[in-house]
């Protein structure tokens, strides 16, 4: 079962962001995570698994007697960075990419029932009572299993949050008021697939195991309902993401194509507004916008 926190004021704003594994935080909607606890927002995150099947460089395990210890140590260095509350495990096993030995094991995160996990998170929103949630788009951002699996478990639980009758039932039940769906502009990848070809790389194997394929990528789009201007804390985000090391190394030498420009095209990060309901045209500057605290707006 997840981490349990006190209850702690109610007019507090609350933010909870619900991923994967270690660096899914930072590497993903960590400008926005970064730009809330500076603003005084209460921001927790849920982290499924402690990235056991992440390929580690020689010599980064070096005082560490497990990759789960080291991934867990680069987590807990980036949520320093971004201020965040605190970090609640689900206490899964990383999966690894589709069709690996990974996926096999006994502790797996897409081998847990999707109610089982939905059941921990659902625990984790009624103790933290955040207001708003953020987790993966429908296809975990490049495909990844697990992801997809905490896009479906995080949906579950945000609608038994707030039903007694929905386990766990020795806490009080809360119905955060929005979801957001953490995703990217499209534009984005396919400029980086032009300039990948342009390299010589082969943009259906992308990532250091060659095992994302990003032309499947921008086969799926998802509309842009909330951007968030994180350039004031944009150094803050890139300290968090130098925190996860391990995964910052020993890529192909032209995966520095992709990373740069991302960081040189984004200043903001994008969302789609899963609940409430949004028409394509809807364009929010803050998460928190609409969100009634106490029974007044943000």
């Amino acid at each position: 079962m997840a981490d349990e926190i006190s209850l702690k004021e109610t007019n507090q704003r609350r933010l909870l962001a619900i991923f994967a594994h270690p660096d899914d935080e930072s590497f993903g909607p960590g400008g926005s995570l970064a730009l809330y606890t500076r603003r005084g927002v209460e921001v927790h995150l849920i982290c499924a698994t402690r990235g056991e099947a992440g390929s580690i460089p020689p010599g980064f395990q070096n005082g560490y007697p497990s990759v789960a210890d080291l991934r867990e140590a680069e987590l807990r260095c980036a949520a320093s960075h971004l201020g965040l509350a605190q970090v609640h495990f689900l206490g899964y096993r990383d999966s690894g990419m589709t069709g690996s030995a990974d996926n096999h094991h006994p502790q797996a995160l897409i081998g847990a029932p999707i109610a089982e996990v939905a059941e921990r998170i659902t625990a984790v929103v009624r103790s933290v009572r955040p207001q708003v949630l953020i987790t993966f788009d429908p296809i975990g951002g490049y495909r990844h299993p697990d992801h997809i699996a905490i896009h479906r478990a995080t949906k579950q639980a945000f609608h038994a949050a707030g039903d007694p009758a929905q386990p766990p039932q020795d806490i009080a039940p809360f119905a955060p008021q929005k979801v957001y769906y953490h995703t990217f502009r499209r534009e984005t990848l396919r400029s980086g697939l032009r300039l990948l070809r342009l390299f010589g790389r082969d943009p259906s194997r992308w990532g250091r195991n060659r095992d994302i394929n990003l032309l499947e990528l921008v086969e799926h789009s998802f509309p842009i309902h909330a951007e968030i201007d994180f350039r004031s804390v944009a150094k803050v985000k890139e300290e968090a993401s130098n925190c996860h090391r391990s995964q910052l190394a020993g890529g192909p030498p032209t995966d520095w194509i992709m990373r740069w420009l991302f960081r040189r095209s984004r200043t903001r990060e994008t969302f789609t507004r899963a609940y409430p309901p949004a028409p394509d045209s809807l364009r929010e500057k803050d998460l928190f916008e609409g969100v009634i605290i106490d029974g007044a707006h943000a």
